[in-house]
């Protein structure tokens, strides 16, 4: 597949190969929403060509979607199979046709056969006999329980919402994936899920991400959108930022040993002009400087916010005391006596699973939401409060500088336009209207608002959301410096790495402490499962009590089994692989010439069993792949 265009792209090209894991990057506005469409078809470049193989078929993710439906979760996760069933009807319909034919020789009998063959495969990547089973997988993996596989669509938010459009594409398997900030809706435990299933993905993969740890652990190649060019890159995204410099260097230094060489030949010429005896040599150094490729530095988009949170207001030792708050909605209890005690300064991340209460909790502590239980505010605490749809809140009529004056107090009002500009608001696009911004300009434009307020507790629910990596980390270093206390709810890890010394995780209706960053929760997580795991197998009665080293000795003898017990798995199954590969081998024969086979009666059991054999062929793949 082969893109080539202008306007906000100046004659870019590039192509997409089978199992390629691609990474879409650049700053906001760069174009890479609009690139992504392009690919999909759902907009036409305005010069150029977008080609693409008659066999391809695409999954697109947009950024946002309004979900509209009145189905289940899994009744609208099933309607990705509706390729599935027309895949059966036109197998049928071309069986009932072959059956009728007696022209085996012809060539397009030939391309029945064909189109046949092409079908089945298809069949056999998309499952069939457990296509129930896989939407279920799927659901769970993006976070759905089983009890919420009966309820209705409509129940549920717009990001949940999207986790089921997510899940619909994965079903059904396209050859390409194109996927738009997927991880904007989902929590840690689900983005690493996603990561898994990608990781492992038959097809190839083209994303847009600002997620700097979800990228580097699945794309192997990054394409660049910078100043409306490309710049395509063997790697991962940030190996791809070491050799972006390393390229940037190599062409300065280039450029500054052409200059000199330059204004070496220029003083030669300049100096002989009118020395007949210089007369060759002068000559022959015009040429030379005519002939000669100067070499360009690449441009790079140098644009990006800078900012720093003013100076916390004085506060008490005690930011905030938590006294068993509940909140409850109807019959569901989302928060049950939860008590916590932040002392000034803390750095606090509140992570988990989408709808476990972070979003709930954070409203509750900045006022906006009733509870039961007490919230007491320490002494002259003033709260800063970025809500996950704040840029929903932006008066979407007035403009970009009306929705920091109208508010601004003070000094403050003399300071709008140069706070503005700290957020790449300057010259006319202070009198854009917020209704024909971005969503990282309105992200951006509501960082800024928070900015004129001081404040000595932030509480940010989502703030990387929409925003470019170079914003994220600008964000992230702003507050690092912070001297305020720090509450905040993202699903970013590599945000969130080195920003936090504590880590709220939340299972409705509790929360539990973790001391330490993002990953020395993660690591903590692992190594607890397992602590349970084996407190599991030290409850189990033991009849005849064991010294350690005989019970060490006993688990690795049943350890020694279990992979041997595997290896015999393993060598059956790929036994059995080459047997199917070999029957369905013959039988791709047959179809490709059948008058060479008189003796052979292509009919619908036929296919029926060339189908089976191709589906048995992928679970066989599927048992194997979990085995190794």
């Amino acid at each position: 597949m082969q893109f080539t265009g202008e306007d906000l792209f100046t004659d870019i090209s590039f192509m997409i190969r089978e199992k390629d894991r691609i990474g879409l990057v650049g700053k906001n506005g760069a174009g890479k929403t609009t690139l992504i469409r392009l690919l999909s078809g759902l907009e036409q470049p305005y010069k150029g060509d977008v080609i693409m193989s008659d066999d391809v078929t695409i999954g697109y993710l947009p950024q946002e979607k309004n979900v509209h439906s009145t189905k289940t979760v899994l009744d609208e996760a099933m309607t990705a199979f509706e390729e599935y069933y027309e895949i059966e009807r036109q197998l049928a319909k071309l069986q009932d046709e072959l059956s009728n034919r007696e022209d085996y020789e012809s060539a397009s009998y030939q391309r029945l056969c064909e189109k046949m063959s092409h079908l089945n495969e298809r069949l056999a990547i998309m499952g069939g006999h457990s296509i129930e089973g896989e939407a279920e997988q799927i659901l769970i993996g993006l976070g759905f329980d089983h009890n919420d596989m009966n309820r209705q669509m409509n129940e549920f938010s717009n990001g949940w919402q999207m986790r089921v459009e997510l899940a619909k594409i994965l079903l059904r398997k396209p050859k390409l994936l194109l996927l738009d900030e997927p991880t904007n809706h989902l929590d840690i435990e689900s983005i690493q899920w996603l990561e898994s299933f990608l990781k492992n993905y038959y097809g190839a993969i083209f994303m847009v991400s600002h997620d700097r740890a979800f990228l580097d652990h699945i794309t192997i190649r990054t394409i660049e959108i910078s100043c409306g060019k490309i710049y395509d890159y063997k790697c991962s995204y940030s190996e791809f930022i070491e050799r972006r410099e390393e390229r940037i260097d190599i062409q300065k230094a280039a450029y500054d040993n052409q200059q000199r060489e330059i204004k070496e030949i220029e003083a030669f010429i300049e100096r002989f002009r009118y020395k007949a005896t210089k007369a060759k040599q002068v000559q022959s150094r015009v040429k030379q400087l005519e002939k000669m490729d100067v070499v360009q530095i690449d441009d790079q988009d140098k644009s990006a916010m800078h900012f720093k949170f003013p100076p916390a207001p004085h506060s008490g030792k005690v930011t905030l005391e938590l006294n068993n708050v509940s909140k409850s909605y109807g019959e569901k209890n989302i928060l049950n006596n939860i008590n916590l005690l932040i002392p000034r300064g803390e750095k606090i991340a509140f992570v988990g699973r989408n709808g476990e209460g972070k979003s709930t909790l954070s409203k509750i502590i900045a006022g906006v939401l009733d509870y039961e239980g007490e919230v007491k505010l320490g002494h002259e605490v003033q709260i800063g409060y970025y809500a996950q749809n704040q840029q929903d809140m932006l008066d979407p009529e007035k403009t970009v500088f009306e929705t920091l004056d109208d508010v601004a107090t003070g000094d403050m009002r003399m300071k709008v336009k140069s706070l503005l500009g700290a957020f790449l608001f300057s010259g006319e696009a202070i009198e854009k209207k917020v209704k024909v911004l971005s969503g990282g300009e309105k992200a951006r434009l509501s960082l800024a608002k928070m900015l004129l307020f001081p404040t000595n507790l932030l509480i940010l629910d989502e703030p990387t959301n929409h925003l470019d990596m170079l914003s994220k980390d600008i964000l992230k270093s702003a507050l690092i410096q912070f001297d305020g206390t720090l509450i905040i709810v993202s699903h970013d890890r590599d945000f969130l790495q080195g920003l936090t010394n504590k880590v709220y995780e939340f299972k409705k209706p509790n929360i539990k402490e973790y001391i330490g960053d993002i990953y020395d929760f993660l690591e903590e997580k692992k190594l607890k499962e397992l602590d349970d795991l084996n407190k599991k197998q030290k409850s189990q009665p033991i009849e005849n009590k064991v010294s350690q080293s005989k019970l060490d000795y006993e688990l690795k003898k049943q350890n020694d089994r279990e992979t041997k017990r595997i290896e015999r798995e393993i060598k059956k199954i790929e036994e059995q692989i080459e047997a199917v590969e070999s029957e369905i081998a013959e039988m791709d024969e047959i179809m490709s010439s059948p008058d060479s086979h008189p003796e052979v009666n292509l009919d619908n059991d036929w296919y029926n069993l060339y189908g089976e054999k191709k589906n048995k062929l992928q679970t066989l793949m599927e048992q194997w792949e979990k085995l190794i």
